[in-house]
């Protein structure tokens, strides 16, 4: 069977380039197995299936902090709906390997925050994709942005890290 090839570069040689994670350390981890349901025929991650991922690790970054995501809204009483996502992907992942995703707070603004993502092959660390997440607080009735609540920022501070100072450090770019 032939090395698949991506721009004409081999995928073990972009692998190889790709393998180290730009996440900070204090990026919330999950890891989840590429099921039957995220791939194509030839047994690669579809792109839609990422955000599946993403929302595996939003999901239980919430629980993390103690505001299980099937109470955040009633707790705080907003939406926290999706006005932007980016993803590029570097890498496939293919049936059953298992991804390592990082989350981290990116930035928080008044009313919308962004989240980062990454995510990688476990088996060899090799990134597979990665983007961000715009959500924006709103109203539950007029569905008008409104501020973050004040606790719910608090409790996102343990895993902020702006992506600037990644750049800082040399990290991300």
């Amino acid at each position: 069977m032939r090395t698949p090839r991506l721009d004409g570069v081999p995928e073990a040689a972009i692998g190889a380039r790709l393998t180290e994670m730009s996440a900070p350390t204090n990026a919330f981890e999950v890891r989840e197995y590429v099921r039957w349901s995220d791939v194509d025929a030839a047994s690669i991650i579809c792109y839609g299936a990422y955000i599946r991922f993403f929302e595996i690790a939003e999901t239980e970054l919430f629980r993390r902090l103690g505001i299980p995501y099937g109470e955040v809204f009633e707790r705080f009483d907003f939406w926290l709906p999706r006005a932007a996502m980016h993803f590029e992907f570097r890498a496939p992942a293919r049936l059953d390997d298992e991804l390592v995703v990082r989350l981290w707070v990116d930035h928080i603004g008044t009313s919308s925050m962004k989240l980062q993502c990454e995510m990688a092959r476990t088996q060899d660390g090799t990134l597979t994709a990665e983007g961000y997440v715009v959500l924006v607080s709103v109203d539950r009735v007029n569905l008008t942005p409104q501020p973050l609540p004040p606790a719910l920022v608090e409790a996102l501070q343990p895993y902020r890290t702006p992506r600037e100072a990644l750049v800082a450090k040399g990290v991300g770019g």
